[in-house]
């Protein structure tokens, strides 16, 4: 059976889809409170974009949050070379991934805010939710490196440093990045969440709070597009980024 390649799909028309269905239940439901229509939604975002407290809010609550990714980052690559050269480091963290991974953020989330100040809250929340995910996929690309390499850079005598950079990193490369890109966007959503449930000062979740308490239901939605297109913004640069340096690697 001959299968033919699939075409590419545009996601604008589904776009332009939904929210048009968005329009239409706003126009049915004819109550901005219970649901604004886009066009409110996007004046109103429009607004708070001019003001300098959305900027703050929005730099501050990125920073936060890519503190987290970057930490847990770091430390699953540490975690997955450690784990995968030994055994019992392994038997012994395998079961705390599972658990984070398991956990519902609100959990976690109300359980740290018992020990750390709440403005670093999503920081160690989007820590937690990214670390499993780079731990595991960085873990597997190192298991399924070609032994055949292996036996080669030792029949070759290549240095620890050679066999990491000319054999491991392509191996785990791939991995890497899935890791990142899944791992970003679990971590945006997570951070933001934490946000919501701690509202530490000048946050994204914060406003989202209150839009929510003083039912400003524009502003609530408003802020909500705000989370879902930065999230979507943040996963392309990063994607460039390492695309970026794998490029110059190459080079």
């Amino acid at each position: 059976m001959i299968q033919h390649p699939r075409p590419k799909v545009n996601g604008l028309p589904a776009l332009f889809f939904w929210t048009v269905v968005w329009y239409l239940a706003a126009v049915a439901m004819d109550n901005p409170l219970l649901l604004p229509s886009p066009i409110q939604v996007l004046r109103c975002l429009g607004n708070l974009m001019l003001t300098a407290g959305f900027w703050q809010t929005v730099a501050v609550s990125i920073g936060r949050i890519l503190l987290g990714i970057v930490c847990a980052v770091a430390l699953g690559c540490v975690l997955a070379v450690v784990t995968s050269s030994f055994r019992l480091p392994e038997v012994l963290i395998a079961p705390a991934m599972t658990a984070m991974q398991a956990t519902p953020v609100a959990s976690f989330t109300i359980l740290v805010l018992i020990w750390i100040d709440r403005d670093f809250v999503p920081v160690l929340i989007c820590g937690m939710m990214v670390l499993p995910v780079v731990w595991n996929s960085v873990s597997t690309g190192i298991r399924v490196t070609d032994p055949q390499l292996l036996e080669m850079a030792r029949v070759y005598r290549l240095t620890p440093g050679q066999v990491l950079r000319r054999v491991y990193v392509p191996s785990v490369r791939p991995y890497f990045r899935a890791a990142c890109g899944s791992g970003l966007g679990l971590g945006w959503k997570a951070g933001v969440a934490a946000e919501v449930l701690t509202v530490p000062k000048f946050s994204i979740g914060r406003m989202i709070s209150e839009s929510k308490l003083y039912l400003m239901t524009e502003e609530l939605f408003a802020w909500t597009l705000a989370v879902v297109c930065l999230s979507l913004l943040l996963q392309k640069a990063m994607l460039l980024v390492l695309k970026g340096r794998e490029d110059h690697a190459e080079t």
